[in-house]
């Protein structure tokens, strides 16, 4: 806001500068006596002010930029047509000596043209600097509110987004307790306490822009943790992480939906399966990458919502736009995503 003021008054200082300049340069050299200054130098611009603030503050917010485009014209060819009639008025009642030997139409015509010329430059000047000066504050204006606009719509998204991720976390991971109170109600209760420091820190922790990354691996490990204690003795899961701070920040919760992913559809209550992580940071660039064996899930297991991988995605995009790669494959049954993210 106070940028633009700035910029306002500059705007109007110059025009001012242009103004009081003008008059001197096409005085075409000419003795400057009191009686010449006030006829050629104050009055034309009294009537040189009118017509700018005229339309600074009226005409161009009422008829230029609504687009009624024959009244802004007619309007302004009155106000310049009047400013030099009532120009040459003043000089013939006031200052009779400075119009004596004045080249006319029948004596001298091409001079007279040329006159008239001049007097239609100096009332369009203003006319000219009001349009530019009122256009540049409207286009500014306009890209602020648009900018505005489209920070609060990603703020809006994002924040929708982080709150979509929250229950969907909850509701997996009591999916999984649940799985195990019949088997196991020991590592149930132990999973139940896990799940509420898991959940104090997505509730408490996260509702901010940026955090730590050594928080999110922290995060990471516990999930990875709880998850660990309700599958079978024939599941590997090897995991490597940064042991340093490393200082990076990083928007929360990224990639506890591929870990989601990975227990969810590389786990057999009956077969072997290994799920592997690793994450790397290494010029100010972030690198998860996890793979696990493919066992899809049967058309009839409701569990969960199927958002986890959605949502990532468009959270990346709005995000790191441009400084992130996503990438899925599936070789030999082994699903692997592969997500660089470069910080700013």
């Amino acid at each position: 806001m106070q940028k633009n003021k700035t910029v306002t008054i500059l705007s109007h200082v110059l025009v001012w500068l242009v103004l009081l300049c003008m008059p001197y340069m096409l005085s075409y050299g000419q003795e400057q006596d009191i009686n010449r200054l006030i006829a050629h130098f104050w009055i034309p611009l009294l009537f040189s002010a009118g017509i700018f603030y005229g339309n600074y503050f009226l005409i161009i917010d009422q008829y230029l930029f609504t687009k009624k485009m024959l009244l802004f014209i007619g309007v302004n060819v009155v106000l310049i047509t009047c400013a030099i009639v009532f120009k040459e008025l003043i000089e013939g009642l006031y200052f009779e000596d400075l119009i004596k030997g004045r080249p006319t139409e029948d004596g001298d015509k091409p001079p007279f043209k040329m006159f008239l010329y001049i007097q239609l430059l100096m009332y369009m000047a203003p006319l000219l600097f009001s349009i530019a000066i009122k256009t540049t504050k409207r286009w500014v204006r306009t890209e602020a509110e648009r900018k505005e606009a489209t920070n609060f719509k990603l703020k809006s998204e994002l924040q929708h987004l982080h709150y979509q991720l929250q229950p969907h976390f909850f509701f997996n991971s009591l999916n999984n307790i649940y799985a195990m109170v019949d088997l196991s109600p020991d590592q149930a209760k132990t999973s139940i306490h896990s799940l509420s420091k898991l959940m104090r820190y997505m509730l408490y922790e996260t509702d901010v822009e940026l955090i730590l990354l050594s928080k999110e691996i922290e995060f990471m490990k516990k999930y990875i943790d709880l998850m660990k204690l309700r599958v079978s003795d024939k599941t590997v899961v090897n995991y490597s992480f940064p042991l340093k701070e490393t200082g990076i920040k990083i928007a929360p919760l990224l990639f506890i939906s591929l870990i989601e992913n990975a227990f969810k559809h590389g786990v057999s209550a009956s077969n072997e399966s290994l799920i592997t992580i690793e994450m790397t940071c290494e010029d100010n660039t972030v690198t998860f990458d996890i793979e696990n064996d493919n066992y899809p899930k049967q058309t009839n297991d409701q569990s969960g919502s199927g958002i986890g991988l959605q949502n990532l995605i468009k959270r990346l995009e709005l995000l790191y736009p441009q400084k992130h790669k996503f990438k899925t494959a599936l070789n030999n049954n082994r699903f692997s995503v592969h997500l660089e993210i470069e910080m700013n």
